[in-house]
């Protein structure tokens, strides 16, 4: 059939408009909604548009079941067979000839290609699918075919068209340097939306969902759309669902489930329309939005929840987050119902919930590891991300712990610009189409003579495991997979899937090994442990002593095994997969092999590094110096240090005071009060701009520790040496001459009063304080002062018991007033004491009336 007869198809009123564009211009953005054809029509439409030039369309679609979804149903079109004007090529997969001119392809394999051939030669068109759905490789590809084209494509430009169904176009039309934004009305009829009543993401799901399904069934005639966050939720509704309709009257109904990996005949089997006098319940992750047409579709019920992998750089880990969807993915899977005509869309969730939905889902390039991403720009030449043009750029933080990663699988190392740059190993690392952690495990299961149990492995990391029920141990699924145990009958598909994979791993690698000079020779009970702490450095872990399943992995956190599992005894693991909570301090572990330690002394060795620790132990209270050798931050082994340089021995003990404060030091009350003296100099004298005199504030002398105390810290190892220290010899060092004699002019330690008596002065306190007894002060009208009269002394009046009677740097006035209010309260009360009438003219005493003579 050919593509002119499709004119129903919505998306063909702005053909016209769209080859004008792309005439003129080198790039286009349109904007679709989905059933309006672009997927199917547009690449059709565009195939014999004289600027082509013969070169071939390559069209990118963000899934594997979309790109062969839409190739076969172009293919129909033509009415041709796959591989002839139309192909496709995705993982383990392509139906290509020399005679394909449309090439649909999955994001990862465009990057390979572009990595190979810049400027693209052979192809004149790329076309972005789906583009709103901002996958991280989508992105990234963009970005690549930008600079390519720049670079390479003058005389003959590359074309490029972003399709999507519900982005902001205009953003995208900045990016393509103010491309032509075409808007394209869809094929939609009304949908009537029935909220439930408010669900929480934690609820048990699959009983509400079964009751929506069957109230679909009941209310409306043909198939149901089912939209669950992943495949664990698909398989217990469906297994619900069975049950319930075998046992009602639904005989006609069949269940079709549909995720990503999902074997083809299923898949097309959930795509194709029910057969005659049935009606189908497709169960289906978010694949199924917007890329895929399913047949007959008239209802749809919508969990409004999705599954995510969320990267946290922090941590290094991607944790599968539950989340709600956004509302514009709430429109698109609301659509689903309406393509056939008038539809009905059950939501599992209240409307005022749908009110608090955000706009629009993030991009992955914001919440993804980066490590696959920051691998491909470094084989491309960029080393800072800021250098290519991007929709959102990758995040400092994702793109810093990327970086990390791959130093620690040795595929970069840093220029003496503190570029970070691709090593001979991670130039291959680069050409494998498998994440950097997984590429590398092959390239050591290579040198170590295991490339089967690598690819297995390998394969049976990518995807989810079947047999992780059994256990922890990953070790059992690759016993499975090498006939060494026996597979579950349920798990066959799995099974060959992953031997499909491994085989092709197998390819891969020998194709990019480059064989050692030496062999490494590593005992087989070693090999598991070895592969995955290669791929997951970060994820080594060992027990801690406190637990017999509470781990300490190498990138600081903390993770746990059940306590039944085997691998619980084990002291070292090494870790795969490892899940949990945002916030929380623990995970929990998943997928993980032992490990033998001893392989740190050989093959794992470029895992380890030495760090020389001279500080202080705080739980001990000692002063240590060890080599200590670390996997990230784990320590595997400690020496003690035969030399220690007198610089960091001085950092250590000095980081002592500094944290606990100048009180380890042995201070006396005499010293303190000497030093409350200086203290007071320093004071006056700085505010007069005479910087004599030393700052013994704590401050001052925190600040000042390798000045005046470290040339004394020689002996001290552990804590009460700081208290054999010769405090005040080390301080009084601080006072050149002849400011001792100064202080004790200016600021004596002891004053004699009227009386004749030597009173301390108390120098702690501002202004210092002169605690006397009131009757020693007799006669006494000028305040006392030191500091050569600039400081006058707080005179404490004391009574008898010494009691403060007053406190006063008025002397005279206290005579003159209150002493008479003070002599009538006191003299009854000290009848034995002097309490004259005029003070000024009595003499200063510290006897009684008694010792004095007087009556």
């Amino acid at each position: 059939m050919a593509v002119d007869d499709f004119h129903n198809l919505p998306v063909s009123d702005v053909l016209p408009a769209l080859k004008d564009a792309l005439s003129d211009a080198s790039e286009a953005v349109l904007q679709a909604p989905p059933g309006a054809g672009k997927t199917t029509l547009v690449p059709l439409a565009l195939l014999n548009e004289p600027w082509l030039e013969g070169r071939k369309i390559v069209m990118l679609e963000p899934r594997r079941m979309a790109a062969r979804a839409c190739a076969t149903r172009m293919a129909r079109m033509l009415g041709e067979k796959l591989g002839e004007t139309v192909g496709y090529s995705i993982r383990l997969e392509s139906k290509t000839s020399e005679k394909t001119r449309i090439e649909v392809i999955t994001e990862g394999i465009l990057t390979r290609r572009l990595q190979a051939d810049p400027g693209l030669e052979d192809v004149g068109l790329v076309i972005f699918d789906e583009f709103h759905e901002r996958s991280l490789d989508s992105d990234l590809c963009l970005a690549l075919c930008l600079q390519g084209r720049e670079l390479f494509r003058e005389s003959s430009p590359l074309r490029l068209l972003v399709m999507s169904a519900t982005l902001d176009g205009d953003d995208v039309s900045q990016l393509l340097g103010g491309a032509p934004l075409i808007t394209s009305a869809g094929r939609q009829h009304p949908v009537q939306s029935h909220f439930g009543t408010a669900h929480k993401i934690r609820e048990p799901l699959a009983p509400a969902i079964v009751q929506l399904v069957l109230k679909a069934l009941n209310e409306q005639p043909g198939s149901v759309l089912v939209f669950l966050p992943g495949q664990r939720e698909i398989n217990a509704v469906g297994r619900d669902l069975e049950k319930t309709l075998k046992a009602g009257a639904h005989a006609d109904v069949l269940l079709a489930p549909l995720y990503g990996s999902l074997n083809m005949d299923k898949q097309q089997r959930a795509i194709d329309p029910a057969p005659a006098g049935y009606r189908k319940v497709v169960l289906a992750t978010n694949v199924a939005e917007t890329s895929l047409t399913i047949e007959g579709i008239n209802s749809v019920v919508d969990s409004g929840l999705q599954r995510e992998a969320l990267f946290d750089p922090g941590t290094g880990m991607t944790r599968l987050a539950t989340r709600r969807i956004s509302r514009a993915s709430a429109e698109q899977r609301q659509g689903r119902a309406g393509r056939l005509g008038p539809g009905q869309c059950y939501r599992l969730w209240s409307e005022e919930q749908h009110g608090r939905l955000v706009a629009h889902g993030d991009a992955e390039i914001q919440q993804a590891d980066l490590a696959p991403l920051a691998l491909q720009l470094l084989a491309w030449g960029v080393s800072d991300p800021v250098e290519l043009d991007w929709l959102d750029s990758p995040p400092l933080a994702a793109w810093e712990q990327s970086l990390n990663v791959l130093e620690k699988c040795g595929a970069l190392f840093y220029s003496e610009a503190a570029k970070p740059q691709l090593t001979p190993h991670g130039v291959r690392l680069a050409q494998m189409p498998l994440h950097p952690r997984l590429a590398h495990m092959l390239l050591v299961g290579c040198d170590i003579h295991a490339t089967e149990t690598a690819c297995l492995l390998a394969a049976a990391l990518s995807e989810r495991n079947p047999l992780s029920a059994v256990g922890v141990d990953i070790a059992h699924t690759v016993a499975v997979l090498m006939g060494e145990q026996r597979c579950p009958s349920e798990a066959q598909g799995w099974f060959r899937r992953i031997w499909q994979q491994a085989r092709r791993f197998a390819r891969i690698a020998s194709d990019v090994h480059k064989p050692r000079r030496l062999s490494i020779a590593i005992d087989s009970a070693d090999v598991m442990g070895v592969l995955v702490a290669s791929a997951y450095p970060d994820r080594i872990a060992r027990r801690r002593d406190t637990s017999d399943c509470e781990y300490q992995l190498s990138n600081g956190r903390s993770a746990s095994l059940q306590g039944d599992d085997h691998l619980a005894k084990q002291r070292w693991l090494a870790v795969a997969d490892t899940g949990g909570h945002s916030g929380q301090s623990s995970d929990r572990i998943y997928s993980a092999t032992a490990l033998n330690p001893a392989c740190f002394d050989d093959i794992l060795s470029p895992l380890l590094h030495q760090q020389e620790l001279v500080d202080w132990d705080n739980r001990l209270e000692r002063f240590i110096a060890q080599c200590r050798t670390l996997c990230g931050q784990i320590e595997v082994s400690v020496e003690p240090l035969d030399t220690v340089t007198e610089e960091a021995r001085s950092r250590a003990l000095l980081g002592v005071v500094q944290r606990k404060g100048l009180q380890v030091l042995p201070w006396s009350k005499p010293l303190q009060q000497w030093r409350d003296r200086v203290r007071l100099m320093n004071e006056v004298c700085a505010a007069e701009g005479d910087k004599t005199w030393p700052d013994l504030s704590d401050q001052g002398l925190l600040d000042s520790l390798e000045h005046w105390l470290l040339p004394y810290l020689g002996q001290v190892a552990r804590l009460e040496d700081f208290q054999k220290l010769d405090l005040k010899a080390i301080l009084h060092a601080l006072l050149p001459w002849p400011l001792p004699l100064e202080l004790e002019r200016l600021a004596p330690e002891r004053m004699v009063v009227p009386s004749g008596s030597s009173i301390a002065i108390d120098y702690a306190q501002r202004p210092p304080v002169l605690a006397v007894k009131l009757q020693e002060m007799f006669g006494c009208e000028e305040t006392p002062t030191i500091v050569g009269g600039k400081v006058a002394l707080q005179v404490h009046l004391l009574s008898p018991a010494k009691r403060p009677l007053q406190v006063t740097q008025d002397l005279a006035g206290f005579w003159r007033s209150s002493y008479q209010d003070v002599k009538k309260e006191m003299k009854g009360r000290y009848p034995k004491h002097p309490w004259p009438d005029d003070p000024l003219g009595a003499n200063a005493t510290r006897h009684t009336k008694k010792r004095l003579g007087q009556a």
